[in-house]
């Protein structure tokens, strides 16, 4: 593990210590957590957007998946 510095304006750092006291946890663990659910979070857009940029350069036909449509199970609520 490495140290680093960062710098975080002061109404940051109040509420990061205030969340990490509620949660039981230090300062620096809550960061690690935040940021990975960050870096997470922007993976997802990644791979959404690459979804979205393959279906707009190859959109799905009308009978693309029509074998499928009797396979499918409409429940009622």
């Amino acid at each position: 593990m490495r140290t680093v510095q960062m710098t975080l304006d002061d109404d940051l750092v109040t509420a990061v210590d205030r969340v990490a006291k509620q949660m039981g946890t230090t300062r620096s663990a809550f960061t690690r957590k935040a940021l990975r659910a960050a870096i997470e979070k922007a993976h997802v857009a990644g791979l959404e957007r690459r979804h979205r940029e393959g279906y707009k350069r190859k959109p799905v036909k009308p009978e693309e998946f029509g074998d499928w449509q009797s396979e499918q199970v409409w429940v009622e609520p």
